[in-house]
């Protein structure tokens, strides 16, 4: 069995959003509603593979450039196969994620799916046959078990590493006619200061929150007015309802509030780090509660946006007299917490700093493309991940040209894939011996991948 899957096909198997709209879409499209004509392709204890998510990940793979091949679809198919095999092994090994985990995993999927579709909730509910709810519940189940393979993963290949004598010798295998060309590279870091809210954007927020309020109370649908108003993405699709949760599953100012108020009450105004909430609370049992909320996040005013590019602007200068590196003023000053950890530097998945052009954001390499190499940007208002307004200084490290793969320029790459080999090889010798301990029966469709041979 081709256990050694080409990095390629492997990029396209996470439950990403391509991946959940790509079984989305076979399932949408495989027949008229109300027949059913999927399969089941493989069964792995008491988990099964049905053809829709074979072909949905296949799909995928190939709308993300991959060339169309039985040797890719059996690749496909063998590495689903095994996800189901680590979800089995998992629980017979008792290797579990919480149900926050997954929750909070399942509403980030969903509210991908919706700002990205193009789509309303009700035309996707059309385009499906399903409501939004069954749509949530089929793809929690398909994250919860991406989630428990990934924890049995982990497990696996805990404290797995490489020495650099085996990543020269992986390095050392590959013939010079396959080494990689890499694009130009660039070494780029951030310095983010969010734009700190003025009282007097606060109160604007909390009025018109108690305005939505009033009219809740005189006789508005709460469903509708969140749908509307809420800045809450999932609210598109559980129109503010949060479900029951326990103890310790929200922000504490949301539970606390939660606790707060009497059943069927609809709180005042109150505030969380993700801005300013009314909640109603629909029920509570124990230690348990089931809420709806609407919320809205105060917007910062020109002079708020100001304040910040005037902070930033002291700390280019500071950095520019040496007074601090700029490593190091990212580190205690950014509030950006996916760069401040490494002293502002964007990096790849493999945590490397050097960044292909064409994986750069768009924006940045934009703001760089004007700049000197060394060189330190002003201050530029810009819009986070989460919408949110922010401003940042760039500073420029450093660019490389294209070139062919070589340790000296790109030991952080080599040594990434020569730590996937060595884990893919340490998942092959487990699925050897795990595939024994589980009942697998593959559809004879797929018996010529030889997943079992």
């Amino acid at each position: 069995m081709k256990m050694l899957l080409s990095r390629r096909i492997l990029k396209y198997l996470t439950v990403s959003l391509g991946m959940a709209l790509g079984i989305l879409s076979a399932h949408a499209q495989e027949a008229p509603r109300g027949f059913v004509v999927d399969k089941i392709v493989a069964k792995v204890d008491n988990y099964i593979l049905l053809n829709s998510e074979v072909e949905g990940a296949y799909q995928n793979y190939l709308a993300n450039g991959g060339r169309p091949s039985e040797e890719a679809r059996c690749g496909i198919f063998s590495q689903l196969v095994i996800n189901k095999l680590l979800v089995a092994k998992a629980e017979i090994d008792s290797v579990i994620v919480t149900d926050l985990e997954v929750d909070n995993n399942t509403d980030q999927r969903m509210n991908m799916i919706l700002q990205n579709s193009g789509n309303s909730p009700e035309q996707l509910e059309r385009i499906y046959g399903k409501t939004l709810e069954q749509i949530k519940l089929e793809l929690r189940e398909q994250i919860r078990e991406q989630l428990m393979g990934n924890a049995m993963q982990r497990k696996i290949t805990k404290g797995l590493g490489v020495t650099p004598a085996e990543v020269k010798r992986f390095f050392a295998k590959i013939p010079p006619d396959s080494l990689p060309f890499y694009s130009a590279d660039v070494v780029v870091a951030q310095i983010v200061k969010k734009a700190q809210i003025s009282e007097t954007q606060k109160l604007e927020t909390k009025l018109k929150l108690s305005e939505i309020r009033d009219r809740i109370l005189n006789g508005e649908d709460f469903h509708e007015l969140a749908r509307k108003f809420s800045e809450d993405p999932s609210s598109q699709y559980n129109a503010g309802e949060m479900g029951y949760v326990g103890r310790g599953s929200m922000v504490p100012p949301y539970e606390a509030m939660a606790f707060k108020i009497k059943v069927g009450e609809i709180s005042q105004p109150f505030e969380s780090q993700f801005g300013f909430h009314i909640m109603q609370l629909l029920d509570r049992r124990g230690n348990e509660y089931n809420s709806r909320h609407i919320l809205i996040s105060p917007v910062p005013s020109k002079q708020d946006i100001a304040r910040a590019e005037e902070y930033l602007d002291s700390l280019r200068l500071a950095i520019l007299r040496d007074s601090i590196t700029f490593e190091d003023a990212a580190k205690k000053y950014s509030d950006d917490q996916r760069t401040k950890g490494f002293g502002g530097y964007f990096t790849d998945e493999d945590g490397g700093t050097k960044i292909s052009v064409k994986d750069m954001d768009p924006i940045v390499y934009f703001n760089i493309d004007t700049m000197k190499v060394g060189s330190i940007s002003r201050p530029t208002v810009y819009r986070t991940d989460d919408g949110k307004d922010a401003v940042r200084i760039l500073y420029f490290k450093e660019r490389q040209a294209p070139h062919q793969a070589n340790l000296k320029d790109d030991w952080h790459r080599i040594q990434a894939a020569a730590l996937a080999e060595k884990r893919d090889k340490m998942l092959s010798k487990w699925f050897e011996k795990a595939r024994h301990d589980v009942f697998i029966k593959i559809d004879p469709a797929f018996e010529s991948c030889g997943i079992l041979k």
